[in-house]
């Protein structure tokens, strides 16, 4: 069985600007990987690229065994996808945000289950029937994760998921990756915390311009010596 997330020379560029200069990264399943860089760096880029929401501009980008340019709404089936900002519908409550989701991807029968569980896990029950217009920075960032994780995708892309977001909402989407992660998917964080990366994840590759300057084991980026070495990276 080959990974579920393969990228071979990714480049994405805007113009003159190359935003990804050719970067590899491999995730198999029941991993956990780590994006971490400065901001502009491409994290999400590259993770808008596996979501099939943004077309490389050149090199081979598989998820799940599925080319994402070839073929980006199978894709989308595969992932499922916290965007940095946005994401959520100003005037829908949580709850239809769930219905809709679950209508989109033709979940069976049951799925009020797995929302009410992640409800609560999420603290959000109280806000179920309130448009997302009224949540606070942290409430549409641990919505936009529930969203994602919902229906237990193949691939779980999570974009800056604590940004903002109190400690109870940081444990629980540790609690989700690690829960994902057991059922045998792929995870990627993309995050400007370096701390929470090497808590969310096994690994930590490391941009810089675009370009993946070291992959390692996301504990040699922990404590002291592993923040002088991250900084070292950036420089």
């Amino acid at each position: 069985m080959g990974p579920l997330v393969e990228v071979r020379g990714l480049t994405v560029s805007f113009g003159d600007v190359r935003a990804v200069d050719g970067c590899d990264l491999t995730v198999g399943a029941g991993e956990s990987m780590a994006l971490v860089g400065r901001n502009g760096a491409g994290k999400s880029t590259m993770l808008r690229v596996l979501a099939g929401v943004l077309p490389p501009s050149g090199g081979r980008v598989l998820v799940d065994g599925v080319d994402v340019a070839r073929d980006p709404d199978s894709a989308k089936h595969r992932v499922g996808y916290c965007p940095d900002v946005g994401g959520l519908i100003p005037r829908a409550t949580a709850w239809e945000h769930l219905q809709l989701a679950a209508r989109l991807r033709n979940l069976p029968p049951g799925w009020e289950s797995r929302a009410q569980q992640l409800l609560e896990h999420f603290d959000l029950v109280d806000a179920v029937d309130r448009v997302t217009a009224g949540f606070s920075h942290g409430m549409g960032r641990r919505m936009s994760v529930v969203l994602a994780a919902f229906h237990r995708p193949a691939v779980l892309l999570l974009d800056e998921p604590f940004d903002g977001v109190d400690p109870l909402g940081v444990e629980a989407t540790l609690e989700l990756v690690d829960e994902l992660r057991g059922a045998g998917s792929a995870v990627l964080v993309s995050t400007h915390l370096l701390e929470l990366a090497v808590q969310a994840c096994q690994n930590a590759t490391v941009l810089r311009r675009g370009r993946v300057v070291e992959s390692a084991p996301a504990a040699e980026l922990s404590g002291t010596d592993g923040a002088l070495r991250y900084r070292a990276l950036l420089a």
